[in-house]
This record gives structure tokens, C-alpha cells and sequence, in this order.
């Protein structure tokens, strides 16, 4: 098989053994955009702990978030770590959607995926795989999230080298992924005793309305980070448990 082959059958292996992960878990695209800032060098626990902090306070909506003072969303947000990086540049991704899109996430998402991508990844603090998951999870915008966790994965399977590029890995998913058949379709793997994992519980986000690309995008990323984080890992990874096994070079 080649790269693009083995990214597809990992991708079929693993939904048809754990099915969508329902990623990201979240109420309003708003939502996603915070998590997706507080998630940087942190673990989604932390994460999570943060975004139910900004719930209780009423700050997980934008007029909130334009009128908060730093002082207090620095506090809100303190489990989430670098928290006070992390609020200036919450308070300025809401400036820039104020300037340029008179506040409204609806005429942001309307951009063409270049275009608004460029514009994210020009704001402070914002690298591919942030505004990626913005496009992707908050915009439905069908782009790929490159992470730590699939690097690791095309590295131990001989597909890519875990520095290659950001954007080769990204083009290289897409490409992949862009061919492949509806999951849901395919019957069920015969995974013996193996458990069925799944990230999150629906949610109005996870459930959103997206194209069949952008489905299998969300659906791949969500997979990856399961066998990130209970086969593929940092050290001593469970191979020989691992749905994808029979995938890796002799």
C-alpha cells in the first residue's frame, strides 16, 4: 500500500472498531474557539475544568468574553495554564472577529477556508493546529488538524517522519481522506477483546451539520487521539493490543 492507502485503512480499521468519537465536544461554536486557544500545551482535562469555570461566570459567550475585564478571565481560565497569554489573545481573536466581521462568527465562517485560515493563523498565539481546529470544529470547514498524536502514528508505521512539515502531513490526510468510503456503511470489525472507546458523548457541536469530507476529518482526528492515548504511546506503546497492529512495518 502506499501513504495514502494506509492512512485510509487506519481510518476504516479503527471506526469500524470504536465508531465516531463525537468530537468536539462543546455547545455553541464559540465554545470550540475557547477550547481550542486553552487547549495549547495543556492536557483537555485542564481544559475542561477551565471551560466549566467560564460556564458558571456567564463568560463562554462573545458579548461576555468583549466585556470581561483580563484581570478576572485570567482567573477563570488559571487551570488551563500560560493563563495569562491565553486570555490576551482570547480578548484579541474577539477584537479581530469585532473588526472584521462586525462581531459575527456567521460572516467569519462564510470566508473561503484560505482566506480566513491565513487571517487566524495572523493573530497572536495562533499556529496551523489551532486555526485548524477552529476551521474545522467550530466552521466545519473541511481541513485536516495535524497533532503530536498523528505524528506519532505515521512515524511508527513508516508513512512520515514525526518532524515533517506541518503542512505535508495536513495535504497528505486530506488527500487520503478525501477518497474514502462512508464508514458507517461497512460492517462491524471483529476486534476480540479490545474495548470500545469513545472520546465524548454527543454533543450540539459534535452533532453539527458538515459535508461528508469534513465528517471524515473530524471522525479521523477523534480516532487518533484514542490510539494516542491508550496504544500509541510516548513510551512503552501497547502494540500488540492495538486495533491497528497489523499496519505496522515488519
Amino acid at each position: 500500500m502506499d501513504e495514502e492507502e494506509q492512512i485510509r485503512a487506519c481510518y476504516y480499521t479503527l471506526f469500524q472498531a470504536w465508531g465516531p468519537q463525537h468530537w468536539w465536544p462543546a455547545r455553541t461554536r464559540f465554545e470550540v474557539i475557547v477550547g481550542a486557544y486553552l487547549t495549547q500545551n495543556t492536557s483537555w482535562t485542564n481544559v475542561e475544568r477551565a471551560l466549566r469555570r467560564l460556564r458558571s461566570a456567564g463568560l463562554l459567550n462573545l458579548r461576555a468574553m468583549r466585556e470581561v475585564s483580563l484581570t478576572k478571565l485570567e482567573s477563570q481560565i488559571r487551570s488551563a495554564g500560560y493563563f495569562r497569554q491565553k486570555a490576551q489573545r482570547l480578548k484579541t481573536f474577539v477584537a479581530f472577529l469585532d473588526a472584521h466581521y462586525g462581531g459575527s462568527l456567521t460572516r467569519m465562517f462564510a470566508q473561503p477556508t484560505a482566506k480566513l485560515r491565513q487571517e487566524l493563523l495572523g493573530l497572536n498565539g495562533v499556529g496551523p493546529e489551532t486555526a485548524d481546529s477552529i476551521l474545522l470544529y467550530a466552521g466545519q470547514h473541511p481541513i485536516f488538524v495535524v497533532d503530536a498524536y498523528t505524528r506519532r502514528l505515521l512515524a511508527r508505521h513508516d508513512i512520515l517522519p514525526e518532524n515533517a512539515p506541518y503542512e505535508v502531513i495536513r495535504k497528505l490526510c486530506e488527500r487520503a481522506l478525501a477518497r474514502v468510503a462512508a464508514p458507517d456503511s461497512l460492517p462491524p470489525l471483529k476486534i476480540g477483546k479490545q474495548q470500545v472507546l469513545f472520546s465524548h458523548r454527543p454533543s450540539p457541536m459534535s452533532l453539527a451539520k458538515r459535508s461528508p469530507v469534513a465528517q471524515a476529518y473530524n471522525d479521523m482526528h477523534g480516532l487518533i487521539v484514542q490510539i494516542g492515548k491508550h496504544y500509541c504511546l510516548k513510551s512503552r506503546p501497547r502494540c500488540e493490543q492495538c486495533p491497528l497492529q497489523r499496519f505496522l512495518p515488519a
